[in-house]
């Protein structure tokens, strides 16, 4: 075989190609400035233009630009790869594998996850982000706001009550009882005087002045110059009051219209109506409508002190009443009267002696000058006296204040009772003082609270569903006071508390302000319980419905929390009741 050495080989006609159709060998390399064929061997340098068939072996370059889909039936190793972009979607048919310590995360925005999430585990669920308004401590109970941010709950006020200085309005023995004249906006006290050789029946009018909690009282009226052992004076509506007395050594039962004149502070009374020929005990109420119920004991001879009632209708000064109604055949006494405004219904409470002494109810329904009462319910089963209601218009409630036995000796109790048809029902006996003495109540429309007074002190209760919570006690006179009865007056958003005490057993007056708890939170703006700590405008996480906070300390494990008006957990409910969740160890609620 022989070399053939040439510069170049051509084609026999110009611009052609020579043809090699055995094929060529080639030890050394091939220049070209283009191929077109199958190659096979190594291939080094850089190929411009299209590869077109298959390749066999490896392709070692820099970097490779692909325009169109790349198919790969093996797999594909990377040594050390910083980042990949993909614009679409990445389907991996086998799993996707992160290193410890790495994590899954949004450029910007949310992370959307598609499915059931059954098979997800160490997923951080129940919390969301939200923007702080004001700083947050980690475990704190938040609102959320009406701009979408949230906050800690706060609150301000107080839940006691402030006092006046205390108003002299009788310097003789008295046993008083009051009531408010809404058109008037004055106070009208009645009660009764001892003489000595008997207890007249007097009455005064008496301003309110809110700047210093005092009172600027008229002159003092009689409504009876005999006997008026028993007296209640009730508001019915129309500028006029009823008050119902017992009359001269027989006890007749009486009663008569009283007229204010707030020019002056008086007030005038009309002619007396008899409702009844004996009576010893008794209580008024009225359905502010020119109607008043009077409830007594019938001491008449044969009549075995029944619990009995009346219905009296004012016309203009004069009253008359419709037949007497018994309500309870056994030895009744202490009576405590509430009208139900929601229901058009009077409560009546009483003792029944015949039975432990217990404390008793019922419901009646006025139709027209006649009253019929429900079933009986008992409310507390052992000794009780002292008794007084109020009706809680806010939470539609009646709420029981009285003395008994059952937890110590004339223990202060209340219960809370609600009105169904021609029933009532009660919830758990609360105690509000270890020892008290003739108890009086009254509501605060407007502060929606309950006023119980006794023996010199006063306790604000906050109606709950049903069952009623107290706050701490003020006291209104230094030593024990008796026949305690709290009107409130709306005009001025006082409650005013005449009572008897001294040496002399005199009549005085005690004006209270229902200071009241102003809070954030309400029935529907609670929305869980922070979950880190969170700077004032910063982004921060809140545990929400369904998810598990663990920045708590001293819970009961299985208990129910609720949110306090001040933000902090308690198994009791607060008012508004709000349930924050349920315990699950000391340091962990579960959000509900």
């Amino acid at each position: 075989m022989s070399d053939l050495r040439v510069a170049s080989l051509k084609g026999r006609k110009p611009g052609s190609a020579p043809s090699l159709p055995d094929g060529a060998v080639v030890s050394g390399a091939t220049t070209s400035t283009s191929f077109s064929g199958n190659v096979t061997g190594n291939v080094t340098g850089t190929a411009t233009g299209k590869v077109t068939g298959n390749v066999t072996g490896n392709i070692t370059g820099a970097a490779g630009t692909f325009s169109g889909n790349v198919s790969i039936g093996g797999t594909i190793t990377y040594e050390d790869v910083t980042s990949i972009d993909s614009v679409g979607v990445i389907t991996a048919r086998d799993g996707i594998r992160i290193g410890a310590g790495q994590s899954v995360s949004a450029v910007s925005g949310i992370v959307t996850y598609y499915g059931d999430g059954s098979g997800l585990t160490g997923v951080e669920s129940g919390v969301v982000n939200f923007v702080a308004s004001g700083t947050i401590p980690n475990g704190a109970t938040v609102i959320i706001k009406t701009d979408g941010t949230v906050g800690i709950i706060t609150q301000t006020g107080s839940a006691n009550p402030s006092v006046g200085t205390v108003e002299t309005f009788r310097t003789f023995n008295t046993v008083p009882s009051s009531a408010y004249d809404a058109s008037s906006g004055r106070v009208v006290i009645t009660w009764s005087e001892w003489n000595g050789s008997a207890y007249s029946g007097k009455a005064i009018v008496g301003t309110v002045d809110p700047s210093d909690n005092s009172i600027d009282f008229g002159s003092v009226a009689t409504f009876n110059n005999g006997q008026s052992s028993y007296q209640n004076v009730t508001y019915v509506g129309s500028g006029k009051v009823v008050v119902a007395y017992t009359d001269s050594n027989q006890f007749t039962g009486r009663a008569k219209v009283g007229t204010v004149d707030p020019s002056n502070n008086s007030i005038t009374f009309g002619g007396a109506g008899t409702f009844n020929n004996r009576t010893t005990d008794l209580k008024s109420v009225s359905n502010g409508n020119g109607k008043v119920v009077i409830v007594y004991t019938d001491a008449q001879s044969g009549a075995g002190d029944k619990g009995t009632a009346v219905v009296g209708t004012v016309n203009g000064t004069s009253i008359s009443f419709g037949s007497e109604v018994i309500f309870n055949t056994g030895l009744t006494y202490r009576f405590a009267c509430a009208y139900d405004s929601t229901n058009d219904k009077v409560v009546v409470c009483y003792q029944d002696q015949n039975n432990s002494s217990s404390g008793r109810a019922k419901v009646g329904t006025i139709s027209g000058t006649s009253i019929s009462f429900g079933s009986e319910t008992i409310f507390s089963s052992t000794n009780t006296d002292g008794m007084a209601a109020a009706y809680d218009s806010s939470n539609k409630k009646v709420v029981v204040a009285y003395e008994n036995s059952s937890g110590g000796a004339g223990s202060g109790k209340a219960i809370v009772g609600t009105v169904s048809g021609t029933s009532i029902s009660f919830g758990t006996e609360v105690v509000f003082n270890s020892s008290t003495t003739h108890t009086g109540i009254t509501y605060d429309s407007a502060k929606e609270k309950i006023i119980i007074a006794y023996g010199g002190s006063a306790k604000i209760g906050t109606v709950s569903n049903t069952t009623i919570n107290f706050g701490t006690a003020v006291q209104y006179y230094s030593a024990a006071t008796y026949y305690n009865s709290p009107v409130y007056d709306s005009t001025n958003g006082r409650v005013v508390i005449t009572y008897r005490a001294g040496v002399s057993d005199h009549g005085f007056a005690s004006v209270l302000t229902t200071n009241s708890i102003e809070t954030n939170l309400t029935a529907e703006n609670y929305i869980g319980i922070a979950a880190e700590a969170i700077a004032n405008t910063a982004t921060g996480k809140i545990t929400v419905v369904g998810g598990t906070n663990t920045g708590q300390t001293g819970l009961t494990t299985a208990q129910t929390y609720y949110v306090q008006t001040n933000g902090t957990l308690a198994t009791s409910a607060g008012n508004p009741s709000v349930v924050a969740g349920t315990a699950i160890s000391s340091t962990k609620i579960v959000v509900r």
